[in-house]
């Protein structure tokens, strides 16, 4: 049986233009993101994901860039087709640009040129949601 699950996460931009990507288990990229806990709304949840995987706290809520569904990144990458997350996924900027991964699941965070984000993205469907909205960047 297949678990469905509800996450929130950010397209995080710094003043220098670049857009925060982190790793998850050494093996693959995203954008930071997380299950949303027990009484988070997606914005609350999002900003914890993002300092959890990042450091980076100091955070503008900009917009909702919108919503998409996939299967989990699989422990050796890949699909784990037992786990389908819906992902809600918002903006923000921030003037912080120093990278202090928190979650030792996530231990590279690292700032991205815009336009380089979705060659280093692993799921394809992740890379599918940021070519998506990059005109709303």
């Amino acid at each position: 049986m297949t678990k469905h699950t509800t996450s929130a996460g950010g397209v995080v931009i710094n003043t220098d233009n670049m857009v925060l990507v982190v790793n998850q288990n050494g093996n693959s990229w995203s954008l930071p993101k997380g299950h949303i806990d027990i009484g988070e709304d997606e914005v609350t949840a999002a900003k914890r994901e993002i300092y959890e995987e990042s450091g980076i706290s100091e955070l503008t809520y900009i917009k909702k860039l919108g919503t998409y569904a996939r299967h989990r990144i699989g422990i050796q990458g890949g699909e784990d087709t037992s786990e389908i997350k819906t992902i809600h996924m918002h903006l923000f900027t921030t003037n912080q640009k120093e990278l202090s991964p928190q979650d030792t699941e996530n231990p590279e965070a690292r700032w991205v040129k815009k336009e380089e984000v979705a060659n280093l993205l692993t799921h394809p469907k992740d890379k599918e949601f940021y070519l998506s909205i990059m005109s709303d960047l």
